[in-house]
């Protein structure tokens, strides 16, 4: 495996801000899209199980019918790909029982020898109700997001991540419901436009130490 150097990664993350303005004429290329994806997908989750779905979405006509609901933020239309990170709403033991004979078959071991595991993630899930288990599943949505920013950063993508929209109209206008699923987060994603004066701005953030302590 080929490593990035510390200054490198640095100087990605430096380079990405919050991006308010994306240049419309400009798309992410299929090739680079495709790692994001990847990224999106490599995301680790608690228990490994995955409580989530990404929407992809590129449609202008679906762009423009969520804008609306958005704050009317213009970098839902004007970037290249929005994705909306939704959250199952009920993970319980059908869930469990999908990962389980998943783990089986990609690690070639018995269904039998995962019972500890899966007795443990099933003692966890009732512990909650069903609200406390979509909070559950929505916080797991933002391991997912910071992920993807970070690997778009690396790969000189634009991200602007968005919280400022109206769940229950995502979920009527994507479909979610019936698909169990609840609109947690959103990140649009893209090229800066030359006009985004914020682009240069300095970073407001606090020195490493005020927040970092070393035991």
């Amino acid at each position: 495996m080929e490593v990035i150097s510390p200054e490198n990664l640095l100087k990605s993350l430096q380079w990405r801000y919050a991006t308010k303005a994306f240049d419309s004429e400009q798309q992410i290329p299929e090739s680079i899209w495709s790692s994001l994806e990847d990224s999106l997908i490599l995301t680790p989750s608690s228990f490994g199980l995955q409580p989530w779905h990404f929407f992809v979405i590129t449609n202008p006509e679906i762009k423009a019918e969520l804008l609306p609901h958005s704050w009317n933020q213009a970098q839902v239309t004007e970037c290249s790909h929005f994705v909306v990170l939704a959250a199952q709403k009920n993970v319980g033991d059908v869930e469990i029982s999908q990962l389980m004979d998943h783990t089986s078959t990609l690690r070639k071991v018995e269904t039998a020898t995962l019972d500890g595991y899966r007795k443990m993630m099933s003692g966890f899930m009732a512990q909650m109700n069903p609200e406390e288990l979509l909070n559950w599943a929505k916080l797991q949505t933002y391991i997912a997001l910071g992920q993807l920013m970070t690997s778009a950063s690396v790969l000189g993508v634009d991200a602007c991540p968005m919280e400022g929209f109206v769940s229950a109209e995502y979920d009527r206008i994507l479909g979610l419901e019936e698909k169990g699923l609840s609109a947690s987060v959103a990140c649009a994603l893209g090229y800066r436009s030359t006009a985004d004066k914020y682009a240069e701005l300095p970073k407001v953030r606090y020195e490493k130490s005020e927040l970092i302590s070393r035991l």
